[in-house]
């Protein structure tokens, strides 16, 4: 389902930068969709780190064919048994350390709904294995979240390279200074037809 939010995302975008006008038309049914359950987002974020969508969605659909994505399912699965669903040792030990978390809290349907998107951020980045960039993922597939900006993603370092900064290379700090404000309060929008900008291979979501 589309964001409630996403008309006028597009229309206010479009209206304030041109190149969010021209990747918006170029992609004119394209949007965020939610990939549902806060457990499934946070496991799906750690396979997909430091690898491809492609890769991602290789180990992503072994570990589903194994077990349901469910915390007593997860855990009762050994760091051997995830290692060879090619998940590295280190995954492992965060998926396990996420499945932790929702087993010794009360994550309900509405547990993060009162939250900002920052509280959320540290919350989540003190599980062991969860950084900014998952937690911002998880803001933004989960939690539908409008205005995230993911600055340490590295393909939105390129497509902003590509479209604004003429090829030049950007780092993180100074792409949040110089185009955090352009698309603000609708950075999860911007970020996400820019990433539809990229090919695949360079996405990292």
């Amino acid at each position: 389902m589309k964001p409630k939010y996403w008309p006028q995302a597009t229309a206010e975008l479009s209206s304030a930068d041109a190149v969010m006008a021209s990747l918006i038309e170029a992609y004119p049914n394209s949007y965020v969709k939610s990939r549902g359950r806060p457990f499934e987002t946070l496991i799906r974020a750690i396979v997909g780190q430091q690898i491809s969508v492609k890769a991602a969605d290789a180990i992503w659909a072994r570990l589903t064919t194994h077990t349901p994505i469910e915390v007593k399912h997860i855990q009762a699965i050994n760091e051997e048994q995830l290692r060879s669903l090619g998940l590295s040792q280190r995954k492992a030990e965060y998926i396990h350390a996420v499945c932790a978390y929702f087993a010794n809290n009360d994550i309900h349907d509405s547990y993060f709904t009162q939250r900002s998107d920052e509280e959320i951020i540290t919350e989540l980045s003190s599980i062991r294995g969860i950084g900014r960039w998952s937690a911002e993922m998880f803001l933004i597939f989960t939690l539908m979240r409008p205005n995230v900006f993911p600055v340490d993603d590295i393909g939105l370092l390129r497509a902003l390279e590509r479209h604004y900064h003429h090829d030049e290379h950007l780092t993180p700090a100074k792409a949040r200074n110089l185009y955090r404000e352009r698309f603000e309060p609708w950075c999860s929008v911007a970020t996400w037809y820019l990433w539809r900008s990229l090919d695949p291979a360079e996405i990292q979501y």
